[in-house]
């Protein structure tokens, strides 16, 4: 299994919010580690939020008093104290007032891929025949969409299809999707800000990222360039998990 990430700032805004974290190396417990936090919040807030919100998941997943129990409920456990401890911070500090991070996060162990999710980046699965979105948004858009209150067509320019429901330290305590997903020889998990995603549609991602015949590298760049050039309009963050014939983590 090889991984790989980059963040971009893209072609409008004036500093990036956005932060990854690329692990192919145990974290605690976990045999890796790969995460996307898109922050928000006042001037320069959103990146203090999705820095700490790493570095704190991190911090409680390598306490050896939390190197027990499953994988799945470790990461849940670990996105809860980033949720605190970047809450706290929130309330302490005039400058970090009601910042937040959305929060996608995926460790890949026995072609099996456990993942936490919090807010509007995504996580896909990705083969030669198709692409597929793992996980919710937790936007008021998509929400509206779900119930059947607005199309998909008509989220893509609602002028609130910024405005997310659930983030990383804006609250005491965060409701995290945890997902469980079996994964073959072949495929690949992208993990994305909505960077990336809103500039590009799941057929152009799915077009990019399944060429059997570019490497990694290629194809990661392919996407970067390829969103700054439909406009960039915001940060833009990307990983690929590639996992390869015979790979066990």
């Amino acid at each position: 299994m090889l991984a790989i990430g980059k963040t971009d700032m893209g072609k409008v805004r004036g500093n990036n919010e956005d932060a990854v974290l690329i692990k192919n190396e145990p974290v605690g417990i976990l045999p890796n580690l790969f995460i996307v936090a898109d922050g928000m919040g006042g001037h320069k807030a959103g990146e203090v939020a999705s820095n700490l919100a790493i570095r704190y998941c991190c911090e409680y997943l390598n306490s050896p008093e939390h190197e027990r129990g499953e994988l799945l409920d470790s990461l849940i456990d670990a996105v809860c104290y980033a949720n605190k401890m970047v809450y706290d911070i929130s309330l302490s500090e005039s400058s970090c007032s009601n910042m937040g991070t959305t929060f996608t996060g995926c460790s890949v162990k026995d072609n099996t891929a456990y993942i936490v999710h919090v807010g509007d980046s995504r996580l896909y699965k990705i083969n030669k025949d198709a692409i597929e979105q793992v996980t919710m948004d937790h936007s008021f858009v998509a929400e509206m969409v779900r119930a059947g209150k607005l199309t998909p067509e008509e989220a893509e320019v609602h002028p609130d299809r910024n405005v997310i429901t659930r983030a990383v330290g804006t609250d005491p305590e965060v409701q995290i999707d945890g997902i469980v997903v079996d994964i073959n020889s072949g495929d690949t998990l992208l993990i994305c800000s909505d960077g990336l995603n809103t500039m590009l549609s799941d057929s152009e991602i799915f077009e990019i990222v399944s060429q059997m015949q570019q490497r990694p590298e290629e194809k990661l760049e392919r996407l970067i360039e390829s969103a700054n050039q439909k406009g960039g309009k915001d940060n833009i963050s990307a990983i690929l998990i590639c996992c390869g014939e015979g790979d066990r983590s």
